[in-house]
Parts: C-alpha cells; sequence; structure tokens
C-alpha cells in the first residue's frame, strides 16, 4: 500500500463542474466530444466551492504548502502538476495519479537574446524539459489519470507529434492503451519514434491535422475510446500549472510578458486561465500581457483577429516547417480570444526565416528547443519594434518542446539546405549562426588549422 500523499490542514481538493465557453451552461459530466450538448461549444473545468473557500484560505498558507511538498519523497509531491493540486480537479484518491514527475521545469535567463532584442530582462521557461520532452506532460498527468478513474481501457488522439508522444507515455504507464492518428508525411520521425515505443496503436492518415482530429470526433462516438486532445479540459487543468510553477519562481512577482506559441491554442488558454485564478485567489497582485505568436503559414488566430475582428474562426490550409504548430483550424481559439482580452495580450506571426534565425539564436544561450518554440523570440523582436514591449519590461518566453524533437530541421539549417528550393527570403542573416560539421581527415595539422580558424571568426564575432 502507498503512503498518502501529505495533506495541509484547511487544503482542500478542488470540487469541480463543467461549463461551456459560449452559453455559459453547467454540468457535472461531458459527453465523449467534450462539447456542450446545448451550444456545440468547448467546455472549460470551474470549481464553484472556491470563491467560499478563498475567504478563509490564505494564500500565503497555499505558497507555503507547495513549497514543503518539494521536499517530499511521494510522487504526487514530486510533480510539479500535481503539487499544486488545490487548483486541479480533485481524483478520488491522490495515489491515482498517473505521473512521471512532470513540470518543476528551469526558468533560464537569456543573455545573448536579451541583448539581441534590447529587452535586458529575458527568460525562457523550458518546457521541453518535460519527460517526453514537450509541455503535453503537464496535461496528459491530469487528462490521463482521469481516463483511467473513469475506467478508459483505451485513449486516443489526433496529434502532430508531441500530443502522441505524451499520450502513449502516460497511458502506458497507467496501464492502459493508446490509439494515435497522425498525419502522412507532416510529424517529425523524432516525434512518430516516441508514441511507437511507448506502446502506441499508430495510423498515419492522408489528411493533415485538421483532418485528423475531425476523424478523432467521430470515432469517440462509435468506440470506447477517451479523447486526450487539448479539447479535453483535463488537458488545460494540468497545463495551467505552467503559470503556477512560473510565478513561484518568481517569487510572485509576475513578469510584464509572457510569450507563447501558437497551434491548437489550448496551451495559451490553459496558461491564461491559470493566470486569472491566481489573481482571483489573491496569489499575484497582477496579470502579466500573455501574447500569442503564430507562424505566417498556420495564422489563423492572426487573421481571425485582423479580418473577423475575432467575431468567427478563419481556418486556413497550415504550411510550416515548424509542425507543434501546423493547425490551421484551432479547437481553442475562442479561449484565447478571451486569455487575450483578459490579460491585454496582443497576436502575431512570423516568417519561417524568422524562425530558423531565433531558433539558431536560442541555440546559441546553449538552450535548445524545436522549432515552434522558436516563434516566441521571433515574435518578441516584432513586438519590440512596434513598441507593444518596452525595454524596461520583463518577458518571459514560454519553450514547449526538446530541440530533439525536430533534429532534421536543425541539421538542414546549419548544413544550409533548410530553404533549398524554396522561393524565400534572403538567408545571408542566417549565414553567421551556421555551425556545419567540418569533413577532414585524421591529421592534426588539419584539426589545428581549424580551430585557429574558429579562433578568428570567433575574435571577429565577439568585436563586431
Amino acid at each position: 500500500m502507498l503512503p498518502s500523499a501529505t495533506s495541509e490542514p484547511g487544503l482542500s481538493r478542488a470540487a469541480f463542474r463543467y461549463r461551456c465557453i459560449g452559453c455559459d451552461d453547467l454540468s457535472d459530466a461531458a459527453r465523449p466530444k467534450f462539447r456542450c450538448p446545448r451550444c456545440g461549444d468547448l467546455l472549460e473545468i470551474i470549481y464553484p466551492s472556491r470563491k467560499s473557500a478563498q475567504e478563509s484560505l490564505n494564500p500565503e498558507h497555499l505558497k507555503s504548502a507547495w513549497k514543503q511538498r518539494r521536499l517530499s519523497s511521494l510522487a504526487v509531491d514530486r510533480s510539479g502538476v500535481w503539487r499544486f493540486r488545490e487548483f486541479l480537479p480533485a481524483l478520488e484518491k491522490e495515489e491515482q495519479a498517473i505521473t512521471l514527475c512532470e513540470g518543476n521545469t528551469p526558468l533560464y535567463e537569456l543573455p545573448q537574446c536579451a541583448r539581441l532584442t534590447g529587452v535586458p530582462r529575458l527568460f525562457a521557461k523550458h518546457q521541453g524539459m518535460n519527460p517526453t520532452g514537450s509541455f503535453k506532460d503537464t496535461g496528459m498527468t491530469v487528462a490521463a489519470s482521469f481516463a483511467r478513474q473513469a475506467g478508459f481501457r483505451w485513449v486516443a488522439c489526433a496529434s502532430t507529434g508531441n500530443t502522441s508522444a505524451s499520450m502513449a507515455a502516460y497511458a502506458a504507464r497507467g496501464g492502459m492503451r493508446s490509439l494515435v492518428l497522425v498525419p502522412e508525411g507532416k510529424i517529425s520521425w523524432s516525434k512518430l519514434s516516441q508514441a511507437l515505443d511507448y506502446g502506441a496503436v499508430t495510423c498515419q492518415l492522408r489528411t493533415d491535422f485538421d483532418g485528423c482530429l475531425r476523424l478523432l470526433q467521430e470515432l469517440v462516438l462509435r468506440a470506447p475510446l477517451y479523447q486526450l486532445n487539448s479539447i479535453n479540459p483535463f488537458r488545460l487543468e494540468g497545463q495551467k500549472t505552467l503559470a503556477l510553477e512560473l510565478l513561484e519562481q518568481f517569487d510572485w512577482q509576475p513578469p510584464d510578458h509572457i510569450i507563447v506559441p501558437g497551434g491548437n491554442l489550448g496551451n495559451s488558454s490553459a496558461i491564461g486561465k491559470g493566470l486569472v485564478e491566481m489573481r482571483e485567489a489573491g496569489l499575484i497582485a497582477r496579470l502579466p500581457k500573455l501574447s500569442i505568436i503564430q507562424a505566417e503559414g498556420a495564422n489563423a488566430l492572426v487573421r481571425t483577429l485582423r479580418e473577423a475582428g475575432g467575431k468567427r474562426l478563419i481556418p486556413v490550409q497550415a504550411e510550416t516547417r515548424a509542425t507543434a504548430i501546423r493547425i490551421g483550424n484551432p479547437a481553442s481559439w475562442k479561449k484565447a480570444l478571451h486569455v487575450l482580452e483578459a490579460t491585454g495580450g496582443t497576436c502575431e506571426q512570423v516568417t519561417e526565416m524568422e524562425i530558423a534565425q531565433a531558433k539558431a539564436e536560442i541555440g546559441g544561450e546553449g538552450v535548445g528547443c524545436e522549432p515552434a518554440s522558436a516563434v516566441t523570440l521571433a515574435g518578441l523582436k516584432k513586438l519590440v519594434r512596434q513598441g507593444f514591449v518596452k525595454p524596461h519590461e520583463s518577458v518571459v518566453l514560454v519553450l514547449t518542446g526538446h530541440l530533439l524533437k525536430d533534429p532534421d530541421f536543425t541539421m538542414e539549417f546549419h548544413r544550409g539546405d533548410l530553404f533549398q528550393g524554396t522561393a524565400s527570403e534572403s538567408e545571408a542573416v542566417l549565414e553567421p549562426l551556421r555551425r556545419p560539421p567540418i569533413i577532414l581527415d585524421a591529421n592534426l595539422d588539419a584539426v589545428i588549422r581549424v580551430l585557429e580558424q574558429a579562433e578568428k571568426t570567433g575574435a571577429l564575432d565577439n568585436h563586431g
């Protein structure tokens, strides 16, 4: 028998209900498609009992309890998600959580990128340091735990890669089977290999991500599968703990800006939800501005705001090498709009060239990330030029995936092959960032000449 997780006097587990983001309908259960039976909109999880509890709950008590749990040896306390369980839906038994010790990800300073952008206080919250290499783990631990509690033997997702890797890992950890639907030829082999290794039944469909998701929505009505895409509100509850952990790392003093990549828009929605709930609980006094950056070739939210004033979604045929955000019909677009409005954030787009440059610049800090993560730095440059981000303000870039999620992109960049055969803007700006491997005979003098040349080039770079 496992020992019980640590409990604190006055800190109760959170009872929850489902609320429609469109018509505000409340319910105690959710249908397989996780949509409102009245209007068809997405659901979110709320905690009706929390408001009355907050009147007697001291925020400092919460902060102290969360910090103390870091010293515990219990898995549920060592998780950077379940450690904040007063802000999560309550499992019947806390030890039933399926966890791989997710969360607890590092916050890095980025001094070189700070100089490039003119923003001295620049940080990166690296969610790629999660167990399967992406931010998805923080949501999957919660959603998979509730799938198992509900008695499901199979879980399923549509994916561009990271979701499939994470879901397959947590399903295997929890003794469940997993079904993965991915678009053929549009997923990094590194990500797909994870799902295969974790035992997922994997189907490569001749369609894009949006087509995979549409099929999954039909499938869950015909088969006993529990859907684990980000339309599942339990996923977003887990992912919002990034905001709690980040503010804890900032000693509960909010940064001025948080910048997030935008794909299916669940993560930005989750982080914003966490920020709003923290302010309501008295944990922070003000909200950071949360902004969303998309690839120019997958810019549905950008176009929705600019061309439709946010009134209706404008889907696009997504095309970008940043595969994690190659999504043209984002499910959580309304939730993301609510977050932008609540926090005073904005939405911007960046080109493939800007993504590649930013990725190499982040890598120059010794902090690797997948291409989708690099849109945050590329977007920050634009927001600084526009005056939206001021030089004296503090900025956190959310890096959503690990460098090794898409090594082909990195190798093609450094070899100079990334934009070969494409009509892209001049690549001259990328040349100083490229570090291709140098092929030599096994000769000592040849290696010394390379070192001497690198020393000269480095001296020029340092004084340029």
